[in-house]
């Protein structure tokens, strides 16, 4: 039993060739994406990928796209940063183009697929992935399902309102969206603003911030960021009460990051929500997408429930 997941990226796509039974990735490719990540090319390059993975009519492949689909899963309905992808149907021109079964998820959701499939919630029924990067995703599994909503674009977990009138990054056009606040985009403009430790380029680099936490004005900075992701990730136990919270991307990483949110995190949960909740690190980091993606196609080729 074996599959290709396929995570595609504005600057690289990933694919890995899934071993079903014994959960693990054979063969992985890394390219950079097509540069006008218009649909022909890239939709040409990824079953290319594929299909020197084995992808085709006996091997199935699933691809997670950065951005909305439908409640069938079978077209995009918001795209950002790919010019004329909005409303094509992606599943069947996946499947003309690798010449085999394939499916598409977001990223995000696959993200989560992943980590239910291979990592820190494999066995478990119940529960939430958020991802910290650039910007916020997630996504929520409850009673062993994936949470998709009426149109398919549920579980928008940096979309939560926390904030005021932030504006949200392009193609959304909302204001004071978890990510608006917390997003390493939004973290690294605050820091400016604070005229706070600069990188290359004058450029403030979170990952040196960190480490700078002790200085009076960036722990202020920090103070912010932990706060609110402490709210949201409160937010999200109490209404989802998870088996595990699991937490990724790359901000996630700095040395105690963690253990200092897990503190903040239990100044807003009621009774017994600090009994019941558990915060983890992903477990699979960067391949969770790829092996979520690779659980959904061999999830729906068979019918059996995602």
């Amino acid at each position: 039993m074996q599959a290709v997941g396929v995570d595609l990226g504005g600057h690289k796509v990933a694919a890995g060739l899934v071993e079903g039974n014994s959960i693990r990735i054979r063969k992985k490719l890394e390219e950079r994406t097509s540069p006008t990540r218009e649909p022909a090319p890239v939709i040409a390059q990824i079953a290319r990928m594929a299909r020197d993975l084995g992808a085709g009519e006996n091997v199935p492949v699933g691809i997670c796209i950065p951005g909305g689909i439908d409640a069938a899963r079978e077209r995009a309905m918001m795209i950002t940063n790919f010019p004329g992808w909005n409303g094509l149907p992606l599943r069947r021109m996946f499947e003309d183009a690798v010449g085999g079964f394939a499916v598409i998820e977001n990223d995000a959701n696959a993200y989560a697929l992943g980590e239910g499939f291979a990592g820190a919630a494999k066995g478990m029924t119940d529960y939430v992935v958020l991802t910290l990067g650039t910007g916020i995703g997630g996504g929520v599994v409850a009673g062993g399902r994936l949470l998709t909503g009426a149109h398919g674009i549920a579980g928008e977990l940096g979309h939560m309102v926390l904030g005021h009138d932030e504006p949200c990054g392009p193609g959304c056009g909302g204001l004071g969206h978890f990510e608006a606040l917390c997003g390493a985009d939004a973290l690294e403009r605050k820091a400016r603003e604070m005229r706070l430790g600069q990188g290359q380029e004058n450029l403030p680099v979170l990952k040196d911030l960190w480490l700078m936490r002790d200085d009076p004005a960036v722990a202020s900075f920090w103070d912010f960021a932990l706060d609110h992701i402490a709210r949201g990730i409160a937010t999200l136990v109490h209404v989802f009460d998870p088996q595990i919270m699991i937490v990724g991307g790359g901000l996630r990483k700095g040395v105690g990051f963690m253990e200092l949110l897990k503190t903040r995190i239990f100044r807003y949960l009621g009774e017994p929500f600090k009994q019941t909740m558990n915060l983890c690190s992903s477990t699979l980091d960067t391949d969770a997408p790829i092996f979520g993606a690779a659980a959904s196609a061999l999830a729906r080729r068979s019918r059996a429930p995602l």
